[in-house]
C-alpha cells in the first residue's frame, strides 16, 4: 500500500499537494478538512481515511469521526487530529512526548504499531520507543498557520507489516 499522509488542508486541497499525492493508493487525512467541499475533492481523487479536527463544523463531524483505528498490511493504525498536549509542540522531546489526555487512553486502549495525528502543523515523524509506536504528524498542506513552518505532505509504502520508501514533500506558500 503506497500511502499518502495529509493534515490540517483548512479548505484547501491545492494542486501542488496533489501532483505529490499522485502516485499514492490511499490518502490518510488527520483532520481540520475545513470544508466538506475540500474533503469530497480529496474522496474524489483517491480512496481517503480521515478524521475531523477541532476546526471542522458540524457537516464534517457528521461524516467523519473524531478518531480511526484500522488495519493497515499488517500494521495497526490509530489516526486523531489532537495527539500532543497543548503547549508542547516546540519544547519537545522525543524520548518523553506529552501526548494529549484523549490521545492516551487511545493508545492504551487499540495499542498501534503506527500513531497518526495533525493540529501542530509541525511536521513530525519518530519512533516512540517508550509506547512501542511510530508517531506521525504530517504538518500542515493548507494556507493557514506560520509561515515559519513549511506546508508539508508524506508518502511511504507499508508492505507485510513495514514501513517504507518515507518521503516529505516541502511545499512553497505561494498560491
Amino acid at each position: 500500500m503506497f500511502v499518502g499522509l495529509i493534515s490540517d488542508t483548512h479548505g484547501v486541497f491545492a494542486d501542488d499537494v496533489r501532483k505529490f499525492l499522485e502516485p499514492v493508493d490511499q490518502i490518510w487525512h488527520a483532520g481540520d478538512f475545513g470544508t466538506l467541499s475540500c474533503a469530497a475533492s480529496i474522496e474524489a481523487f483517491k480512496p481517503l481515511v480521515g478524521v475531523y479536527g477541532n476546526c471542522d463544523a458540524q457537516d464534517v463531524r457528521q461524516v467523519y469521526p473524531r478518531f480511526a483505528h484500522f488495519e493497515c498490511e499488517g500494521l495497526k493504525v490509530l489516526m486523531t487530529h489532537i495527539g500532543l498536549r497543548r503547549g508542547s509542540y516546540w519544547a519537545y522531546d522525543p524520548k518523553r512526548p506529552v501526548y494529549d489526555e484523549l490521545a492516551i487512553g487511545l493508545i492504551d486502549t487499540y495499542r498501534p504499531d503506527i500513531f497518526v495525528c495533525g493540529h501542530t502543523h509541525i511536521p513530525q515523524v519518530f519512533r516512540d520507543s517508550r509506547l512501542g509506536f511510530l508517531f506521525m504528524n504530517p504538518g500542515a498542506c493548507g494556507y493557514q498557520g506560520s509561515r515559519d513552518v513549511p506546508r508539508m505532505a508524506l508518502r511511504f509504502k507499508i508492505e507485510n507489516g513495514r514501513i517504507s520508501d518515507l518521503e516529505k514533500c516541502e511545499l512553497p506558500w505561494n498560491k
